[in-house]
């Protein structure tokens, strides 16, 4: 029997230290011990490859997320609010409500692509990603004054519901900064090469992203009181007009936001022939 040293090329780890080496043996057995195929009878050698322990891969998910943490009442909460039939929409306050917004999203993103066992991983690395994404935008340090909106259902009696289970709709609402001479967000048509972001209230604008329920708690007006509630928050934050991307097929969300009092942006459809979105846009 005789050995052969295979040296693995230099290659960058997620774990582990350093380069490691394979052997494989080569012998007169007729018994083939590969991971994709049974002990079989060969013609005449086989070999036997030793692969060292396949490192685990590291995610992005906090370790601090607790994902059997029960929903807090929100009878007792100060924090600004609107109260809907059996929901309450507010900002996210704790990690787990960014998590399970971040997830929402997620499955909403890969809703109907796939079957479920396919996509399954694909929407936990969504989420992971998501939730660090929208994490940095909420903290404060980020260019953009972003604020995370859910839709909870409300506490009942003698009954315990996690966090998870409690959220069941989600949108982003950002501070954004129009260009001096922009009317609108994108606009090619700049004033000036020299333009510049102007902090003045007027070149302000809110701008809506990420709506989206959960499949089995739609058609319950959970869309629309979120929206209201962003509207509402806007306007508090002194900003006199709010915008949002819709898809050109997705003609129920368009609905909906013309109900809520947006009109779409002739001038941003004019300038958008590759956009599969309609740019619309509320005057506070």
């Amino acid at each position: 029997m005789s050995t052969i040293l295979f040296l693995r090329p230099n290659v960058p780890r997620l774990l582990g230290n350093g380069n490691q080496s394979h052997r494989a043996t080569i012998s007169t057995r007729m018994k083939l011990n590969l991971p994709y195929a049974q002990s079989q009878m060969q013609e005449d050698f086989s070999v036997e490859f030793k692969k060292p322990p396949v490192p685990e891969l590291q995610t992005s998910r906090p370790i601090g997320i607790r994902f059997n943490r029960l929903q807090t009442s929100d009878e007792l909460d100060p924090t600004p609010k609107v109260e809907f039939g059996n929901y309450v929409a507010r900002e996210a306050l704790i990690e787990e409500e960014y998590w399970t917004a971040a997830w929402l999203r997620a499955e909403s993103h890969w809703e109907d692509r796939l079957p479920e066992r396919y996509i399954e991983s694909y929407k936990r690395k969504f989420a992971d990603q998501e939730f660090n994404a929208l994490k940095r935008r909420c903290s404060g340090r980020h260019i953009q004054n972003c604020s995370c909106i859910v839709a909870i259902k409300k506490e009942e009696k003698n009954v315990k519901r996690t966090v998870i289970k409690s959220i069941v709709g989600t949108l982003d609402l950002s501070t954004r900064n129009l260009l001096e001479g922009e009317s609108f967000p994108g606009e090619y048509a700049k004033p000036s090469t020299f333009s510049s972001i102007n902090p003045m209230s007027i070149y302000r604008y809110g701008y809506v992203a990420n709506l989206c329920v959960a499949k089995f708690a739609r058609r319950k007006g959970i869309a629309s009181n979120m929206l209201s509630f962003a509207l509402q928050s806007a306007q508090l934050k002194g900003l006199e007009q709010v915008f949002i991307h819709v898809n050109k097929e997705n003609t129920p969300a368009q609905e909906l936001y013309k109900t809520m009092g947006f009109q779409i942006v002739e001038m941003a459809t004019l300038n958008s022939l590759v956009d599969d979105n309609y740019l619309m846009r509320l005057k506070l």
